[in-house]
Order: structure tokens, then C-alpha cells, then sequence
């Protein structure tokens, strides 16, 4: 990945130095601490917000759906990582991935390198 460090992806091994991976949706995510009835603390990653999709329109290409493609097949195309469908997700209006790429001949957004605005890394 352009612009990590080796010893920064190193710590990415090292149990409880990162809540989430750096290839994850939820690295940047803030992390809050729920407090139960009992004094148990529990920690869950608070809601990602995305800028409105009108704003990132700049910083997309479209790509035109094929027959047969998948979330994770356009992941490793345009950001080199099939774990990473993501990104493209967060730049497109749908809530199910699936949905990318249902219907042959859609036309979606693709973000720049860089990732989507504060959708996540690229």
C-alpha cells in the first residue's frame, strides 16, 4: 500500500495496537466505550459518517457494470486489493454490495486513488 511505512503496517500484527487493520472501513472509525449496569466496559466502533455523494462527485470515475462482475472483482481492478470493494461501495448509494453489481450495464462510481472523502484510506 503507497505511503505506509513498513514499521506502521508492522504494528498492524501486534494484538491490541489497532482496533481495526489499516486496510479496514472502520481504522479512522472513533472508538467509544459503553459502560453496562454492572460497570463492564465495552468498546464498539462509532458510526462512520460519509460526506453527501454530490460532494465526492470529483473525486470519482464511472465504470459501467458487465455481466458477471463482483464488488471484490472491481476491489482488486481499480484499488488493488479485493478486500477493499468498500470504497466503492461508500461512493455509490446502496446499502447492499451485491447491488453494485446486480444489474449489467449500471453505471457506478469508482473513487480516485486516494480513497472516497472521508470514506475510508486509500
Amino acid at each position: 500500500m503507497a505511503g505506509i511505512e513498513p514499521y506502521e503496517s508492522a504494528l498492524d500484527a501486534i494484538p491490541g495496537s489497532h482496533p481495526y487493520p489499516r486496510t479496514s472501513r472502520y481504522h479512522d472509525a472513533e472508538i467509544g466505550v459503553h459502560t453496562q449496569p454492572d460497570g463492564t466496559q465495552v468498546r464498539y466502533a462509532k458510526r462512520r459518517l460519509l460526506p453527501p455523494l454530490a460532494e465526492a462527485a470529483e473525486e470519482t470515475v464511472p465504470h459501467t457494470v458487465s455481466s458477471g462482475e463482483r464488488p471484490d472483482q472491481l476491489g482488486q481492478r481499480y484499488v488493488g486489493d479485493p478486500g477493499q470493494w468498500w470504497q466503492i461501495a461508500d461512493a455509490n448509494p446502496t446499502l447492499d454490495p451485491r447491488e453494485l453489481t446486480a444489474e449489467p450495464g449500471r453505471e457506478i462510481e469508482i473513487p480516485l486513488p486516494g480513497g472516497f472523502p472521508g470514506g475510508g484510506r486509500g
